[in-house]
């Protein structure tokens, strides 16, 4: 099965986006490696173990029955909520349920479960309003954003220049990636160096691909061998393909090659880069640019990090250290003025 590259397809039962809005996604990292086809997992169809005990002595529930970490509502975060979006009673949020422990689908293969639902579902709670999740692709948020069928992204999003020229963000945690290896290797990447003529794996339109694409410019520069960018239809089609040897490294989001390393034998991480490399930036909930409801997550987000349900979520899912004191609002006028919304 292909993956589709950079087509953002308009809903055509809404707004649509404007030939100014258009233009701005160009801004956006394009897929400049052909697309490849990726061979389905034999165990993804498996039935799934309820819970799964890690070797970091967390105990993941991937059951439909999640139990949640439940907030009460805040006065003063849901007094900040646009009436426009409060009209209606719901939180309208997006997530793409691709990857664990970060959003995935239960063992019913069908509702979408793991961390940043369960911080969704607390903004929810503080702002008073009822959760609507809806699973998306990676490709299709940021317009379906813009068009207003989102009114929020919790997706392990980076802020980034580009997008800060879209959307505004509420960060809530550290934004890593990590590079992933089998267990019998001897890689260790610290820099662009490190993946000279090697092939890796990448989510397209990723602040990963970013990094990827800006270390073989490095390389190039140096006269030597680029990285081989490989992508791959969804998450078990490249574990499949680094694990049997048709790719030497996986990029991705650092919660998710921890959770791997703990849960199964045959990988290991083998280097941790910042996701706004070669500055910092952080993972936030994104919303349309000048709608006003940023301000009113990060009320909400702080009320938690306040009441200690912040941490408990984190801590459910193993994500303790990626954890931030405060969450702040960036829109493009504040991009960059300090560490929570710097980045290249």
């Amino acid at each position: 099965m292909l993956r589709k590259t950079h087509g953002f397809a308009a809903n055509e039962t809404k707004l649509r986006p404007t030939k100014s809005r258009l233009l701005a996604l160009a801004v956006l990292p394009a897929v400049v490696l052909p697309v490849l086809a990726g061979c389905s997992d034999p165990g993804a169809s498996a039935a799934k173990p309820e819970s799964a005990a890690a070797k970091n002595g967390v105990v993941y529930n991937t059951s439909v029955d999640q139990n949640r970490i439940r907030g009460e509502k805040d006065a003063t975060a849901a007094a900040a909520v646009p009436a426009a979006i409060a009209k209606d009673g719901k939180l309208t949020v997006a997530t793409t349920a691709g990857s664990i422990p970060l959003s995935f689908h239960a063992t019913d293969d069908k509702t979408p479960i793991g961390v940043e639902v369960d911080i969704a579902q607390l903004v929810a709670d503080k702002l008073g309003l009822e959760l609507d999740l809806q699973v998306t692709s990676w490709e299709n948020w940021p317009l379906k954003t813009q068009s207003g069928d989102f009114e929020a992204v919790f997706s392990n999003v980076g802020i980034n220049a580009a997008r800060v020229k879209l959307f505004d963000f509420s960060t809530y945690r550290a934004a890593f990636m990590g590079f992933e290896a089998k267990k019998s290797s001897n890689y260790d990447i610290k820099g662009s160096d490190d993946i000279s003529g090697l092939k890796v794996s990448v989510g397209s339109g990723t602040n990963q691909e970013k990094i990827l694409l800006a270390w073989n410019k490095e390389l190039e520069a140096k006269g030597k061998a680029p990285a081989t960018l490989q992508y791959y239809s969804s998450d078990a089609d490249t574990i499949l393909a680094l694990s049997s040897g048709r790719t030497d490294l996986n990029l991705a989001p650092y919660p998710s090659v921890t959770y791997r390393e703990n849960t199964r034998d045959d990988l290991k991480v083998v280097g941790k880069v910042n996701a706004g490399w070669p500055s910092e930036t952080l993972v936030a909930a994104t919303t349309l640019k000048g709608n006003g409801l940023a301000p009113a997550i990060t009320d909400a987000l702080n009320s938690t990090i306040k009441d200690g349900s912040y941490a408990k979520v984190l801590e459910r899912w193993g994500l303790s250290e990626e954890a931030v004191p405060e969450s702040k609002t960036v829109t493009e006028a504040t991009f960059g003025t300090g560490p929570t919304g710097k980045t290249p």
